[in-house]
This record gives C-alpha cells, sequence and structure tokens, in this order.
C-alpha cells in the first residue's frame, strides 16, 4: 500500500507496432484542417437550409398543433443554419460562403420540392438547378 500514489507504468507489447502518422484529408489537400472543417460546417448549415425550408412546407399544409409544432421546427432549424454560417465564414471568406450557403439550400429546396412536395421537374428547371450546382462547385474551388 506503499506505492499506490506512484504511477504505474505499463508495459509495452512485443506485438504492438508504432503508429505511422498519417496525413488527414486536408493536409492531403494541401488546407489547413480548420478550414476544411468549416466547409463542412457550411455543408451542413446549407443542409439546414433545405431543412427549414422542408419544414416551413410542412407547416404550410398541416392545421392546429401540428402546424405550431413545423413552424418551431422552422425557427430552431433556421437559427442553427445561420449560427454554422457565421462559424464557418471565421476561415471562409464571407463572400463565397454565402452564396455557397445559399445555393445549398436553392437545390436542396428544389429537390426536396420535386421529390417531397412533388412540384414539376421540368427540363429548364432542371437545367438552371445544374448551372447553379456547377457555380457553387467553381466558387469552392477558387477558394
Amino acid at each position: 500500500m506503499a506505492g499506490w500514489f506512484l504511477p504505474v507504468r505499463k508495459k509495452k507489447s512485443i506485438f504492438a507496432r508504432p503508429r505511422k502518422e498519417t496525413p488527414g484529408i486536408a493536409a492531403a489537400l494541401g488546407k489547413d484542417s480548420k478550414e476544411y472543417m468549416n466547409w463542412i460546417i457550411l455543408i451542413v448549415a446549407g443542409l439546414c437550409e433545405c431543412g427549414f425550408t422542408f419544414c416551413l412546407g410542412k407547416a404550410k399544409l398541416a392545421a392546429g398543433w401540428e402546424s405550431a409544432a413545423w413552424y418551431a421546427g422552422f425557427v430552431v432549424i433556421s437559427a442553427l443554419s445561420m449560427l454554422l454560417l457565421a462559424k464557418a465564414s471565421r476561415t471562409i471568406p464571407i463572400g463565397t460562403a454565402y452564396p455557397v450557403w445559399t445555393g445549398i439550400g436553392a437545390v436542396g429546396t428544389v429537390l426536396v420540392g420535386i421529390l417531397v412536395f412533388k412540384e414539376p421537374a421540368g427540363f429548364w428547371r432542371l437545367f438552371f438547378i445544374t448551372t447553379l450546382i456547377a457555380s457553387i462547385v467553381g466558387l469552392k474551388t477558387l477558394s
């Protein structure tokens, strides 16, 4: 009981191999890991924008307390989306972050409208959504 306060050393196993430090995706792309993480946060923020427009569409179709619950979801998810946008714009220029966030939300909202709310999916609508996606990818590659 005399040595209870001394740290105990673990014996190394003879089978343990030394770990190699593998470069992460951010290092492979030549970016700072914070900036890479903020791009992921920005994408999640854009998906939250799709979520709050989905809640808005469902609230329009519902009545009573169900409608109130969808509106509450709209408020919570829109606040989360804005907070994530603010977090992502710490390392991503706001002139890039905001259009990408809006573009992800716009494309996602159109897709939700077509797939969930049975909105029409004409050629020109899909064509312009495709050009919007190309613009988002262009902004990402230039940043």
